[in-house]
């Protein structure tokens, strides 16, 4: 089976994400060699982590702007996979997830609807999502997504395109505060809202979920948890304040992409 994970990485004046994307593509060979990884960016990167390094196809259309989320309609051309998994670049991997594939080979679109806190625990927190939950729109989260080349998948991703372009319109119909830009989340909901949920999720599969660290999904003071909790790094495993991350970890604060590159190389 033709299968690989994509990244999707553009630097900010802020952030050096195609750095995340170094990280998370060494934590999947960590512990699972045999993977197919892509990074789809137009910044350098001289990694031998990554199997393939793809240009955007139609290029950066914000050039000259930190809101590069409008571009990511183009994994679904760019991946050279017939099976991909996407993964948002400030995530890391801390075991095997090869699995999946056999559940997911069968369906063109999946698209998480699950998160946990450090605990592993499901959390049904909405205090990051009232955009989703003003709008009554389906409770998506596109830092995991799977699609198959077909014409479904096809169909999402250009529906995400259309949403991105055509975003002032779309506010207008919506409820939301007229100035914000669209985030990915947003118009993955949108888009999933169209197409159908039964199309685009796969809601009994919750090992399809990633351990998101902001602040209220874990019940801390502040969204640095990097301050509040204590992590430990070992070659076996990550650890949260004694918990070992079995989904893959979005640790939401930049700078531990650094704690992880030391340890893991």
């Amino acid at each position: 089976m033709n299968n690989g994970f994509v990244i999707l990485a553009q630097n900010t004046h802020n952030t050096d994400y195609v750095k995340c994307a170094e990280v998370l593509a060494r934590s999947i060979k960590r512990v699972m060699p045999q993977s197919q990884i892509s990074l789809i960016s137009n910044d350098y990167s001289d990694s031998k982590d990554f199997d393939t390094i793809i240009p955007l196809p139609h290029g950066d259309l914000a050039p000259n702007s930190h809101w590069k989320l409008i571009n990511d309609w183009q994994v679904y051309e760019a991946s050279p996979y017939e099976y991909t998994i996407k993964l948002e670049a400030d995530l890391f991997v801390p075991t095997d997830i090869s699995y999946w594939w056999d559940i997911l080979k069968n369906r063109d679109l999946v698209i998480s609807d699950k998160i946990r806190n450090f605990k592993g625990e499901l959390s049904d927190s909405v205090l990051y999502r009232r955009f989703i939950k003003d709008n009554n729109l389906p409770d998506v989260y596109n830092a995991i997504t799977y699609f198959k080349k077909s014409k479904t998948a096809e169909e999402f991703f250009n529906l995400v395109r259309n949403i991105f372009d055509n975003w002032s319109e779309y506010k207008t119909i919506l409820q939301c505060n007229i100035r914000e830009e669209a985030t990915t989340d947003w118009v993955y909901s949108i888009a999933v809202n169209i197409m159908g949920v039964e199309t685009c999720t796969l809601p009994g599969f919750d090992q399809m979920s990633m351990v998101h660290m902001k602040q209220f999904i874990n019940n801390l003071l502040s969204e640095d948890w990097t301050r509040e909790l204590i992590y430990e790094c070992t070659d076996d495993s990550l650890r949260i304040n004694t918990f070992v991350q079995r989904h893959p970890f979005h640790y939401h604060v930049k700078s531990f992409s650094n704690v992880l590159k030391d340890y893991y190389g």
